[in-house]
């Protein structure tokens, strides 16, 4: 039976990734509706070769051109923009599986929407879930959605998991999550170095290609605190249980330590299409495009403990997460603002722990009960943390 999607986030490295695969297999899939927000001429050459139904833009303005084209390529694609347009093309009774996959706090409603229906949600967007916590959760549960994590790590304890598990339950016999880290670019960066990092300096990933904004995350390892919040949901235990282990290889993407004292670990290439296509196919497995792995190449695996002064961003996500609340939605929201200042030059490398840790000194957490409460937590962390930025 064909399965329909909608790709929140269609331009991005994930979102490609995923057209790669179900391109791969174009008897089970079916792309229903694609999304980017300001790359519109990359849309339209996705839409040409995947003809979805739909196409969602982030600016009105961008519609009438986009429209347009399709309209001459002899296209039906209908062009909406806007953020209850991303809200009704992933909630579309015909969609089976939703991609998750747009940047940042911009992709929580959507893929919040989602999981209320019912869909197979596909979670690239770890932020959705750290802002939202127990709500998004909540809304898993009581649709009966199948939540799947893409994030290369969720998706490796998830299938280190014991058989017919679904996120959100206790995994009872399990006594640790390890959660691997590359490391990113400035493991071995002398600390005194780190305030005159660049935007460049931090956006070059050893291993991955991403966009800046996660590339940044992946360098002060607030990626990995995140995924410590994500990943505390996702497989309902609590943050003291999780380890990160810095594994600079990034073959084994993460462990699960069981009671009786067996360690299962998912290894493979650093490609994101093997979570993609595991997603996709789950519980089944279908060929990813992916070569297989060379232990012989890589010989050797290494492992270390993350350094918490050279990582403060890490210290701050544990702490978020051990908070609970609203503490989560506060770290990210001033960790999006921080990240984006330090993109534009306006306050240096280090100055992103400095402004998260101000905004969370500042700031007290409150009960994550509904959505109104942490969008307000979003809010107010971000007007802060803006205004202690030059």
């Amino acid at each position: 039976m064909v399965k329909r999607l909608c790709i929140l986030g269609a331009t991005g490295s994930i979102g490609l990734s995923t057209l790669d695969v179900v391109s791969r297999h174009p008897e089970k899939y079916e792309v229903v509706a694609l999304t980017c927000h300001h790359r519109v001429e990359e849309l339209f050459q996705l839409c040409l070769r995947h003809r979805p139904r739909y196409a969602v833009v982030g600016e009105e303005r961008s519609i009438p051109g986009l429209q347009g084209r399709l309209r001459e390529a002899g296209l039906p694609t209908e062009v909406v923009a806007g953020t209850q347009a991303l809200v009704d093309v992933a909630t579309l009774p015909e969609v089976d599986y939703v991609m998750a996959a747009i940047v940042g706090a911009a992709g929580l409603l959507p893929t919040l929407a989602a999981a209320r229906e019912g869909k197979r949600i596909l979670l690239a967007n770890k932020e959705a879930l750290v802002i939202s916590g127990p709500i998004f959760m909540d809304a898993v549960r009581h649709s009966g959605a199948d939540l799947l994590p893409i994030d290369s790590e969720h998706n490796a304890i998830f299938q280190c998991m014991p058989a017919g598990y679904h996120a959100g339950k206790d995994p009872a016999a399990v006594r640790k999550i390890l959660l691997t880290a590359s490391g990113g670019p400035f493991l071995n960066t002398p600390l005194e170095h780190l305030p005159k990092v660049t935007p460049e300096e931090a956006v070059a990933h050893p291993k991955w290609d991403m966009g800046k904004k996660i590339s940044v995350d992946s360098a002060t390892m607030m990626n990995k605190g995140l995924e410590v919040i994500e990943a505390s949901l996702l497989f309902a235990v609590p943050p003291e249980r999780i380890q990160v282990v810095i594994h600079p290889q990034s073959v084994i993407h993460s462990l699960v330590d069981y009671e009786d004292g067996s360690v299962l670990a998912e290894l493979g290439n650093p490609d994101m299409r093997i979570p993609i296509a595991y997603g996709l196919a789950w519980p089944e497995r279908i060929e990813s495009g992916v070569e297989p792995l060379d232990l012989f190449e890589i010989a050797r695996l290494d492992f270390q403990p993350p350094d918490l002064a050279r990582f403060p961003c890490l210290r701050l996500a544990f702490e978020a997460a051990q908070a609970g609340g609203t503490a989560p939605a506060l770290l990210n929201a001033a960790n999006e603002v921080a990240v984006a200042a330090f993109l534009e030059g306006r306050i240096p490398y280090t100055g992103i722990a400095e402004v998260i840790g101000d905004t969370l000194d500042r700031l007290s957490p409150t009960a994550a009960d509904d959505l109104d409460s942490v969008l307000a937590a979003d809010a107010e962390a971000r007007r802060f943390a803006e205004s202690q930025i030059p």
